[in-house]
């Protein structure tokens, strides 16, 4: 499998670097790697997160599965290769966006705990927040608004995770919700404090945008 790596080429830093645009926004980058079954409730947790913290003032970006799949990821299909590169290639687009200062929320079952691994790796450990949403398979199936699984027992999908392609939880994740139990709030709220405890984020006043109005 390629690294990625095209030859002949050297990487050009600019001037305006990450620390000063994390300067700028008033926070760290980061990457929250939401990992799961289908139905899990990765994207929905995600995307309650990064509402929370854009009423904070925080820049901001949710990688989802099936959206990365529509434009930059489209010519891949789900054997075990495509979805390693699926995931390459998504570890190096967050590579990116923190280096512009965004916080990156990615929602991906990433089922397999090498290319986990592999992501870590190119994003760097120490921007790599690793958030299992555990939830009991029975669960995700209640939950499968998209008809999924009933397809994968049918066999009409062919490596599904959790019925005909194994999931890998993750070991010793940074951060585990059970989705099934906690409430969206408690979940978001679990992983604000993460976010805080490591210094990315210091919570405090919604900011506020004002617009012009009668009275202005």
């Amino acid at each position: 499998m390629s690294d990625g790596r095209s030859s002949n080429v050297v990487w050009h830093e600019g001037t305006v670097n990450r620390a000063r645009r994390e300067a700028l926004n008033g926070h760290h980058s980061v990457c929250l790697w939401f990992t799961g079954l289908s139905g899990a409730g990765k994207s929905t947790v995600a995307h309650a997160v990064e509402e929370r913290l854009h009423g904070l003032g925080c820049r901001t970006y949710v990688f989802d599965g099936d959206n990365v799949r529509h434009g930059l990821c489209g010519d891949l299909g789900f054997s075990r290769e495509d979805r390693a590169e699926n995931l390459r290639r998504i570890a190096e687009m967050v590579k990116l966006f923190l280096d512009a200062g965004v916080i990156a929320l990615t929602a991906f079952i990433s089922p397999f705990r090498a290319d986990r691994e592999r992501v870590r790796k190119i994003v760097g450990p120490d921007d790599f927040i690793e958030i299992y949403c555990r939830c009991p398979l029975e669960v995700c199936e209640r939950r499968d608004v998209k008809g999924l699984y009933a397809r994968a027992r049918r066999g009409e999908i062919p490596e599904f995770t959790g019925i005909s392609s194994p999931y890998e939880p993750p070991e010793s994740p940074d951060l585990i919700l059970d989705t099934a139990e906690q409430p969206l709030e408690e979940c978001v709220e679990a992983v604000l404090g993460v976010l805080e405890a490591r210094g990315v984020v210091a919570r405090a006043r919604p900011r506020i945008v004002r617009t012009r109005g009668a009275g202005a």
